[in-house]
């Protein structure tokens, strides 16, 4: 047997992540939570607790509180009563607070990314590489434009109290897309993360209480769909922010239709894969498994429509099922799966009749000859081919990991299948001809394009769709306008202070001078100074100098009376090493 032959036969062995840091956050918890408003935490109530549980063994994680309407009004209090400073503290104040928010995020990474995975069933590659190192980012790049503001933006003023909904897909990642420019935008917040994915959310709060955020810029309430439609319709929201299904965003848009909020709907998808015959089809077939097989497939712009052309479809086809048939589905903690569980029972079943469907109209599925794990809730990569373009599983979004494969002559053709949907969120073009992919992307209805990749995500380039994939943007300068409205007030400009400017003057330098009363008294568990300090993680001391931990992680310590003291940094085996050898 040859070396290449022996590489081709090998398993990979287990290589599980300890869920240690995330289990003694819940156990400290005792793994009952109530809700985070006006800068304290509610106790849980007893009659109105639900399960929030790991998808991948059935067990369960923790108790959350599902809100009442009162939770709500306290909350959208809390935020309308914060939001009168908040919005008068200058922008290299609000940055200072982003950035801290940032780099404790940084510090936790660990922790943060173990529960996510715990929490939503995603494997442990996936948080700890992509989903929480992105979270850090858009916190640091709109703590930028916090300071930027005023000069960027000076005819703009924040929107007001902000209502947002975020899915179960991305926890975490979501919540930093919406919360990290509205505060940047001097807005409030009032957030209901998704009822099967609640704990990294909490977990976040926590971390406001680190760092001193001033009580009820950010209030978090717990709960089902009635929960958000509480926050909708609730009279003293400003702006409604969502994320979820075009269904839902219906509703929504119908709900807010005349009421003076403004809305921004980042909804479904079924986006195009097109390839055409001089792509390089070994970087395709990569291409298509972080495409449809990311996150499961739970993914609002997963490529789950792949359009080859007629020459090469066969040869794709074939390296494609090579590709899936050593594709791993299992623990998602375990460092060397591919693949984690489905989110929830529900989902399960919808992806499972979607699949049924799609065989019952006609088209030919393939299914790797491995099974997969009875303990969670997992399903196996799924390949359709010989598939209409009118077939249900062409046109329905089933948020999973099913591809359906359709075949194309010319670019016309490529453009007039990828067009067929109601949706219009993302796409990914893959040629060796630059020319002909340019071309092609700017004849595609999408709202982000990819060209020879997918999947690429960064705070500073906006996202978001049009047609029934909803409607503005987030990241990047583009998403800050979600947050601001034009000043009505005339501007004046060389003119000699009267009494009222004079008032506004001097209430503009005292906000300058970072001295209202919520950034002044910090909050209970903060920090003791006004605002935050930087980074405030003491070093190692190896070899006579002082360094950062190799691992980057922090441990958080606290006084008697709970006051956040600082951040220790956690060592491991490399450190331990460095301080022997200089020994």
């Amino acid at each position: 047997m040859s070396i290449a032959d022996i590489f081709e036969t090998m398993e990979y062995g287990p290589a599980p992540e300890s869920a240690s840091p995330a289990n003694a956050w819940l156990d400290a918890h005792q793994r009952r939570f109530g809700m985070y408003i006006d800068g304290a935490w509610t106790e849980p109530a007893d009659d109105r607790l639900f399960e929030s549980t790991n998808p991948a063994n059935r067990k369960l994680l923790g108790h959350v509180t599902q809100a009442t309407q009162q939770d709500v009004d306290a909350a959208v209090a809390a935020a309308s009563t914060a939001f009168e400073s908040w919005s008068q503290t200058p922008g290299h104040i609000r940055a200072r607070y982003l950035y801290a928010l940032a780099r404790q995020i940084q510090k936790h990474s660990r922790r943060l990314s173990v529960l996510e995975t715990l929490d939503n069933g995603k494997p442990i590659r996936e948080t700890r590489d992509i989903d929480i190192p992105l979270v850090a980012r858009h916190f640091y790049y709109h703590a930028g434009w916090a300071q930027l503001m005023e000069t960027e933006l000076p005819n703009y003023k924040p929107v007001g109290v902000v209502g947002q909904i975020i899915p179960w897909n991305f926890p975490l990642l979501m919540m930093a897309w919406k919360i990290a420019p509205a505060l940047a935008m001097g807005n409030t917040v009032v957030l209901k993360p998704a009822e099967w994915t609640s704990l990294t959310a909490l977990a976040f709060a926590e971390i406001c209480d680190e760092v001193g955020l001033p009580r009820g810029v950010i209030n978090i309430v717990t709960g089902d769909g009635k929960v958000g439609e509480m926050i909708v319709k609730h009279p003293g929201i400003n702006k409604i922010a969502f994320t979820g299904s075009t269904e839902v965003g219906r509703i929504i848009r119908a709900a807010t239709a005349g009421s003076g909020k403004t809305l921004s709907l980042e909804l479904g998808g079924k986006s195009p894969f097109i390839v055409f015959d001089d792509a390089d089809l070994d970087s395709v077939v990569e291409g298509v498994v972080d495409a449809i097989w990311f996150n499961q497939g739970q993914v609002c712009c997963a490529g789950s429509r792949l359009l080859v052309q007629e020459s090469i479809a066969q040869r794709l086809i074939d390296k494609l099922r090579t590709r899936m048939e050593k594709l791993r589905v299992g623990d998602p903690t375990d460092k060397a799966i591919d693949i984690g569980a489905i989110v929830a029972p529900v989902q399960l079943e919808k992806i499972q009749k979607l699949v049924a469907q799609g065989q019952d109209e006609g088209a030919t599925i393939w299914q790797p000859s491995w099974a997969c794990p009875t303990e969670g809730y997992f399903f196996p990569p799924t390949l359709f081919t010989d598939v209409a373009p009118a077939a249900t599983i062409a046109q329905v979004e089933i948020f999973g990991p099913v591809l359906v494969s359709m075949t194309f002559r010319t670019p016309a053709e490529a453009v007039a299948l990828a067009n067929n949907t109601r949706f219009g969120l993302a796409a990914s073009v893959w040629s060796e001809d630059i020319n002909q992919a340019l071309d092609v992307a700017g004849k595609i209805k999408a709202g982000v394009v990819w060209i020879n990749s997918t999947n690429l995500f960064d705070a500073a380039a906006g996202f978001g769709g049009y047609r029934e994939s909803g409607y503005g943007r987030e990241g990047g300068k583009e998403g800050l306008y979600e947050y601001v409205k034009f000043k009505e007030e005339p501007r004046t400009q060389n003119l000699e202070p009267n009494e009222e400017q004079g008032n506004k003057e001097t209430k503009k330098q005292s906000a300058q001078d970072g001295q209202s009363e919520a950034i002044t008294n910090g909050h209970r568990n903060g920090p003791a100074i006004g605002f935050p300090a930087i980074d405030r993680t003491p070093k190692n001391y190896v070899g006579g100098k002082q360094a950062r931990p190799d691992s980057g992680y922090s441990r958080s310590v606290y006084s008697p009376q709970g006051r956040l003291i600082g951040e220790v940094g956690e060592g491991n085996r490399k450190d331990i090493r460095n301080a022997v050898e200089a020994a």
